[in-house]
């Protein structure tokens, strides 16, 4: 990988939203140059700054902000007078001044973060309330505000996308399919991820479905999804990577249904590199089936099924 690439991968990677694959890259990337491991460390120091710097928000500043952002909208002066004393949006603006003093470089990078944070919240509330004057979407156009930006004299710049919801259909070898297939595998939708790793399950030679799989089957908050993704592997259960995450997901995976089944695809072929895993899984399994599957690996690899 590039360092421009991986610049723009690093604040996934801090997150933990990468694939397995992205996520080794950018971990060989950083231990190798010095200046995107100092990108790194300033991504940690600024979420350690919004972490710790929280300044109290005054109970009626969503509804400040929300009537300014109306007004300017419609193309109204401010709502509130200049004379008028301070209101909760330039408190807020202020005590945030006040808590990021002296935090040099990071002061303008977390400022923003917390100005399109309250932005954001402020014009979704506005769309969605009945009986507001807010442009509400029409039809099956679904709009969401990005950014906002004051440009003075009551106007505002609004950045939002704009989703027109389509059906389409094609056949699995379609790259428009297998790209919004890819996409599902990462909805909030459990059942739409269901759907999606049971169909991409069948493509597994192509490298984008192998890191999707594989990220389903370690990071998927849903049983079913790690099932469908664990039978997707299969194929590849040679893979080192594959067989890599595998190991971490028998160590880690809270779900007995799952655990049946990676050991099952781990102990289909001998692997001498699993001997120590499935050792370390027999101190602390209590599914008499993953039991049994283990320790007949083990001894169909001359190992014991204790550590010592």
């Amino acid at each position: 990988m590039t360092c421009d690439q991986v610049l723009e991968l690093v604040p996934l990677y801090f997150y933990g939203e990468l694939a397995p694959g992205d996520e080794e890259r950018v971990e060989e990337h950083l231990y190798a140059c010095q200046e995107c491991s100092r990108e790194m460390e300033r991504q940690r120091a600024l979420a350690a700054a919004l972490a710790e710097h929280q300044t109290p928000v005054p109970n009626q500043l969503l509804h400040e902000c929300r009537a300014d952002l109306m007004a300017a909208i419609q193309g109204g002066a401010p709502r509130l007078a200049q004379d008028r004393p301070p209101g909760p949006w330039k408190l807020f603006l202020q005590a945030m001044a006040h808590s990021f003093e002296g935090l040099g470089r990071l002061r303008q990078p977390v400022g923003a973060l917390a100005l399109l944070a309250i932005g954001f919240v402020a014009a979704r509330y506005t769309m969605n309330k009945p009986g507001t004057n807010a442009v509400a979407p029409s039809g099956e156009v679904l709009n969401t505000v990005r950014a906002i930006q004051p440009e003075g004299n009551g106007a505002v710049q609004i950045a939002y996308d704009e989703t027109r919801r389509r059906t389409v259909s094609g056949r699995m070898d379609d790259q428009n399919i297998q790209r919004l297939l890819l996409a599902a595998a990462r909805e909030e939708n459990p059942d739409v991820r269901v759907q999606s790793v049971n169909l991409l399950k069948g493509q597994p030679e192509s490298s984008a479905v192998r890191d999707a799989l594989l990220n389903a089957v370690a990071h998927d908050p849903n049983a079913a999804v790690r099932l469908k993704a664990v039978e997707g592997l299969k194929p590849l259960a040679a893979d080192p990577t594959v067989r890599k995450t595998l190991a971490q997901v028998l160590l880690g995976d809270d779900n007995s249904a799952v655990r049946m089944q990676v050991v099952d695809l781990l102990t289909s072929q001998r692997d001498d590199s699993m001997v120590g895993v499935l050792q370390d899984l027999m101190q602390r399994e209590d599914n008499s089936y993953v039991r049994l599957k283990s320790e007949q690996a083990l001894k169909a690899m001359n190992a014991s099924v204790g550590t010592f």
